[in-house]
């Protein structure tokens, strides 16, 4: 990792966790506000240290791209957890052959950026 990608990661690690620090839940309700810092916190520390030992420079780019994503989608809708997609149901495809994997290959790559690791943390 060049230095400049390192300062870039713990960057964006401090930031998320002054969000955390000033983050104000939408229902305005303290336990609601608690919980989602903490979630903020635990998610952040979570991913971090899985990533941790990714050496490829193209996937580090793609980890800080949907760190910032997150980011700013958390901000714009004062929501911390990443938002659903929502996608046709696999009903049309046969249950087995190469619709199905085809389908399964087109749903992982429509997948947004900002939800890229979320379901292997979950």
């Amino acid at each position: 990792m060049t230095p400049v990608t390192r300062q870039e990661v713990l960057g964006l690690y401090r930031k998320i966790f002054r969000i955390a620090k000033k983050w104000q839940s939408a229902s305005g309700q303290i336990e609601e506000t608690l919980k989602e810092k903490e979630y903020i916190k635990n998610e952040a520390k979570t991913l971090f240290r899985k990533n941790k030992s990714v050496t490829d420079p193209k996937l580090i780019k793609q980890c800080i791209e949907e760190c910032e994503a997150r980011i700013e989608i958390g901000l714009h809708y004062n929501i911390p957890y990443p938002r659903p997609i929502h996608l046709p149901p696999m009903g049309l495809a046969h249950k087995q052959g190469r619709m199905l994997r085809h389908q399964e290959k087109l749903r992982k790559f429509s997948k947004p950026i900002y939800l890229k690791s979320h379901d292997e943390v979950s």
